[in-house]
Order: C-alpha cells, then structure tokens, then sequence
C-alpha cells in the first residue's frame, strides 16, 4: 500500500471533491475501506472541520444521510474541546490499570510483533506517516492492554511519525483505548484483526476469546520494553524581513491555513518553537511536510525561536494567531478556530454527550 500526501493547496482543495461519505459510513472501519485521508490537512490546519463539511452538504447530501461521517468530523472538534480545559499528559478520568512500564515494547517499535495486521501498519506509518484509525487502536490496545505499558510513551510514539499528529486526538484516544478516558478499555481479538486488516492468521496470543484476552499474561513477544528515544530537526530560521508597521499574522504547527487574513497585507511568519517540539516531538518526515505546505502562504517566513524572542527582536505590536491549546505564551489578537459549531464549548465527558448539544440539524439545515 502506498500513500503520497501532495502539499499543494489547489490538490488538497480537490481532494474534497472525492468524499464519498455515504460509502465511508460503510466502509470506513475496513484497511481498504473508503477513507478520505484528509487528516493530516485537517491537522495542520490547512482545511477545518467545518470547510469539509459544508463542502460535502454542498454537494446535496442532507445530513441524516451522512450522520456517520459528520460525527467523525464531530469527533475532531470534541477532542479539541476537551484539550481547552483538560491537561492530557494526565489522565482524563482515572489512572491507567494495571501498568507494569513506563516504556514502549520493543516489538512495537520494531514492528516484530507477529501480529502481521499490526506490524504491516507499523512499517507504513514509517514509511508513509499514516496508520489508518483501526490499527491505531489495534496498536494501541496491544501497547496498553496486552503490554501493560503506560499509554504516554506508546502515544508519543505513534504522534512523533504521525503526518496528521494532533495530540488531543491522539492522546484522548490512547486513554479511551486504555480506560484512562473510558468506562471500559479496548481490545481487539484476531478474528477482528483479520476481518479488517484482512489478513488471515491464526494461533497468534491474539487468537483467543474477548473473555480470555482481557486476563492473559504479557506474552513473551511484547515483554522487553525500551524507552522511546526522539530526534528533533528543526529548520533554520529565515532572516526576516518585517514591516511593523503591518499586522503580524502567526502561523504554526497547527495553523497553516492558506486562506486566513489572506486579502490584507501583513507579516506572515511560521513561528517554530523549540521548547513546543521538546514538549512534543515529530519527526522529519512531519517537519517537510509542514514546510512544504507552508508554501501554499504567500511571502511566508520562518522564524525558529520563542513567541516572546520574535516579538521582541522586532517590535512586532499588531500580532494575531488562532487558538490552540498548546500554543503558551502567545500575546496579541487570538481568533477562534474554524469550529463546526461556535456555540458549544467547555467539556463534555463523552462524545455522545457533546454530539447531542450540537444539534447540527440547527445549524445546518
């Protein structure tokens, strides 16, 4: 399988125009199933939520019609949401059990598992950036649950080569997989492997019942642990040219939106903070596909340093950025996100919660 993400704003745009979201509510769950692979966009905030989905009612579908499709696009926002007002390097709603690391198997990170569904996944995620949603949540169960590792090192992991890496995403579904943000954790069977992944293995420590998989031991193959070491290569900075007596507009690892403020004129700087990809790592591969999209942004510079440095440095005073919970120490003119729905905030403590409150049938008639 191979998966090329093309960086150029007017491919992205036509990609919009391959949503089949009727075939995705079916499909979706299957490794070849009718994904749409808008995420990593979607992620780095070069299209939003709420673009894609007024694009595809633009189309004549009603939403009763799409209902599975916008709930995933709903569950983007939810995890959003939730990351305003909770700190997710903690747990959400109680602590993982049992923990026997704090590390990651080395069979994961070597895809040697010998669960070939999940070790295939893997290696693409390496070699591409994308894991699809399914095998994100094998993988995670059998980090979690199976390993008994604490679910931060496995979802550091995944995020670091993830091209559409969101860490409320990611990290609200690693303590939902675990029952650090759920009622009940999750498991996958072989027999579930197989049916998506479409792979056909047998007499794996997965081929067992639900009943017996939820108290096995840790299995031999997933016992040695390591810690998950990162490399971190930033760009160098551009020798900027500002004017400031223009509006400053901040774009960043979660902003790279072609479109914003782009009928005014005004500084436009790809802010990259070092002390932000300690904090959250990513690799290469994450950082050139960053750069390259970036370019879809007319005149845009990069500067490598704090928000405070930049400022400073050259007397910007008119800033604006959009909201994001990890953006810190940012000062200026904060503009709300692309939201599907602007009128629901504040935290939910599940989906289906919120979903109820945005009564889209309101809004999108």
């Amino acid at each position: 399988m191979k998966l090329n993400f093309e960086t150029d704003y007017t491919v992205i745009l036509n990609k919009l125009d391959l949503i089949e979201p009727v075939a995705y509510a079916k499909t979706r769950n299957y490794l070849q199933g009718g994904v749409t692979y808008l995420s990593p966009y979607i992620s780095r905030g070069v299209i939003s939520t709420r673009q894609v989905l007024e694009h595809v009612l633009s189309k004549g579908y009603k939403l009763w019609q799409i209902e599975s499709f916008v709930k995933e696009l709903c569950w983007r926002d939810y995890f959003q949401r939730v990351a305003q007002v909770k700190d997710l390097n903690t747990a959400i709603k109680q602590e993982q059990t049992p923990v026997s690391n704090y590390e990651i198997s080395y069979s994961i990170l070597n895809a040697s598992t010998g669960i070939e569904g999940i070790d295939s996944a893997i290696n693409l995620l390496y070699e591409s950036g994308y894991m699809h949603n399914h095998c994100r949540m094998y993988t995670a169960s059998l980090a979690c649950n199976i390993a008994q590792s604490h679910w931060q090192q496995p979802a550091k992991w995944m995020y670091y080569h993830l091209l559409d890496g969101d860490w409320a995403s990611n990290a609200c579904s690693w303590q939902w997989v675990c029952g650090a943000n759920s009622s009940k954790k999750y498991y996958a069977n072989q027999e579930n492997i197989n049916k998506f992944i479409d792979t056909n293995q047998s007499n794996t420590f997965l081929d067992t019942s639900y009943e017996v998989l939820e108290t096995i031991e840790i299995p031999v193959e997933l016992m040695a642990t390591q810690s998950f070491d990162t490399t971190i290569k930033l760009p160098q900075s551009d020798v900027l040219q500002v004017n400031n007596q223009l509006p400053t507009f901040i774009y960043n690892y979660y902003n790279l939106d072609p479109l914003w403020h782009n009928d005014e004129l005004g500084n436009r700087i790809l802010l990259l903070e070092p002390s932000f990809f300690s904090a959250y790592p990513v690799s290469e591969k994450c950082i050139d596909f960053m750069l390259a999209l970036s370019k879809n942004i007319p005149n845009i510079q990069v500067f490598v340093g704090s928000f405070s440095s930049l400022t400073e440095e050259h007397e910007l005073r008119n800033v604006y950025y959009k909201e994001h919970p990890l953006n810190v120490g940012y000062r200026g003119t904060e503009e709300e996100r692309d939201w599907i729905s602007t009128a629901v905030s504040g935290y939910y403590p599940s989906f289906f919660s919120y979903w109820n409150k945005l009564n889209l049938k309101k809004t999108y008639k």
